[in-house]
């Protein structure tokens, strides 16, 4: 009886642990926004930088470490005591798979039958992590499309959380419009409330956002294929700590003489790791979730620390399989590196302050989109193809939806691996990252004879980097001064805002280019 108490108490400590990091997940995400302020007041980014896979390829692929991404190695001394718990306890991604596959209908124990899927399929995120590695190596840093934590965090700052917050405006807005008495003026200190401490004051919307969406709910919809689809058959991150926990001292006993064989605790195994028989056990699949010994109605199941037992805990994964994955990471160096995007650039592949090179920038980015979530006027935006499939989802600045805030940091303050370096305002406010370009068969004063100063009014530097030709013209009306707008290229900074604000319909008249960008050396304007 006490054990059994023990081991209940034990399952509540995980839940409860996997409920608390979940909500400071949310938490954090919710503060990667501008507040007023132009500082981050909570270390966002944290979640990241305690994920040792990230550490790993971006030291493979940029020969670089952010001081801070030295935290996984907590994760890796938890792992080398008490195996894959960073799965089973802290991971979001994990606790999201847990709480869908709770609705998934559990078979009978009796009814419970190995398939080829359980048992080669968790070989699969072996062989996609050995790929990842290679290519690393070679510096194809795509690491961030299947990493659990950059790949949560993506998906919910793209997709989930627009959708919410769309969703909700969309009904306090209903709730005002309806003048329902009190509950219209209860909605509104409750909607003024929100967008303070929960949801953003606008509606950030990112161009891939509902293919992101569909993706991140197609994940967790696996788990009702198998619960924890993903991190028993795809996750790298999990893969790095299975191969990890090999060394655990946390070693899982059965005592076989007095098992009866009833097959509870591999229907309730979050991962797969065939807990009824010692013979069987692999100790790499292992989550630490303890669900068998807490369902064993003989308690013949146990968790104790001793001597590592790294024979128990192989994978036995295939030499040829291995080598074809790592043919397929140097197969991906080949091909991402066949785009005409990479010989000539982009021109509107503008890159946000702090970038650094092209080059660099791809080795250290993991896609994770914390700077487009912080990013203030939702200019900064996913990639497709821009940069070529190498740089697919990277940030960059799309000014006709958004421009590069004047006076705001945040972007650099969010970023984890310093692809984008965190610099201070008044070097911020110096850096260019493109060039502003007048097209004269669209801007009023030049096609049509129109004044219009909208782009010198907004134009934040000083002296201005748009500047006025006057010239006198004669009109219907009679004499009037036109004043056509010019750029000085030693003073812009191709901040975008001008482009932005351009009053000319869908297609400025204004555009910004990347050419000019302090970052590049070649990227330059011959005049």
């Amino acid at each position: 009886m006490k054990a059994n108490k023990n081991i209940s108490r034990l399952k509540r400590a995980r839940i409860i642990s996997q409920t608390v990091f979940l909500l400071i997940f949310f938490f954090f995400l919710m503060q990667t926004e501008y507040h007023g302020r132009d500082i981050i007041a909570y270390p966002v980014k944290i979640f990241l930088e305690i994920d040792p896979l990230i550490l790993l390829t971006t030291f493979l692929a940029s020969h670089t470490i952010t001081g801070m991404l030295l935290l996984s190695l907590i994760i890796v001394g938890i792992t080398l005591i008490l195996g894959r718990g960073f799965c089973g306890w802290l991971c979001p991604l994990g606790t999201l798979n847990d709480a869908v596959g709770y609705f998934k209908k559990q078979k009978k124990p009796k009814e419970h039958t190995e398939t080829r899927l359980d048992r080669y399929g968790v070989k699969a995120k072996y062989y996609i992590l050995v790929g990842i590695l290679i290519a690393a190596v070679f510096q194809i840093h795509f690491v961030g499309i299947l990493d659990p934590i950059s790949l949560t965090i993506r998906s919910f700052a793209l997709a989930i959380s627009p959708a919410v917050n769309y969703l909700t405006h969309g009904i306090f807005d209903f709730l005002y419009s309806a003048n329902l008495g009190p509950l219209s003026d209860a909605s509104d200190s409750v909607h003024e409330f929100l967008k303070l401490h929960a949801i953003s004051f606008g509606l950030p919307t990112f161009h891939q956002g509902s293919f992101l969406g569909l993706l991140f709910l197609s994940i967790l919809g696996l788990n009702f294929v198998r619960k924890r689809f993903w991190c028993r058959f795809l996750c790298p991150l999990g893969a790095l700590l299975g191969l990890l926990s090999r060394f655990s001292l946390l070693n899982h006993k059965v005592n076989n003489e007095e098992c009866n064989d009833c097959g509870l605790c591999l229907v309730t195994c979050a991962g797969g790791a065939r807990p009824h028989q010692e013979a069987e056990w692999m100790g790499a699949e292992c989550v630490l979730c303890m669900s068998c010994e807490s369902v064993c109605p003989l308690q013949v199941v146990s968790y104790r620390f001793g001597k590592p037992e790294p024979e128990k805990r192989r994978t036995n994964l295939k030499r040829r399989y291995l080598i074809g994955a790592g043919a397929t990471g140097l197969a991906a160096l080949a091909l991402f590196r066949l785009n005409p995007v990479r010989a000539r650039g982009n021109a509107l592949l503008i890159r946000p302050p702090g970038s650094v090179e092209e080059e660099e920038f791809l080795r250290r980015c993991i896609k994770c989109g914390e700077c487009m979530k912080v990013c203030i006027t939702n200019g900064l935006q996913p990639t497709f193809m821009q940069a070529g499939f190498e740089g697919i989802w990277s940030p960059v600045l799309v000014p006709r939806i958004g421009y590069c805030e004047f006076n705001c940091t945040l972007c650099g303050q969010v970023c984890p691996t310093d692809a984008i370096e965190q610099l201070e305002l008044e070097e911020k406010k110096k850096r260019k990252i493109g060039l502003a370009f007048i097209d004269v068969n669209r801007c009023l004063p030049y096609a049509f004879k129109m004044n219009c100063i909208v782009c010198e009014e907004h134009c934040p530097t000083s002296p201005k980097a748009i500047l006025f030709e006057h010239e006198m013209i004669e009109t219907e009306e009679g004499e009037m001064e036109l004043k056509r707008p010019v750029v000085d290229p030693e003073v812009c900074i191709g901040c975008g805002i001008c482009e932005t604000k351009c009053p000319t319909g869908e297609k400025a008249a204004v555009y910004i280019s990347s050419i000019g960008e302090d970052r590049s050396e070649k990227n330059r304007l011959l005049l």
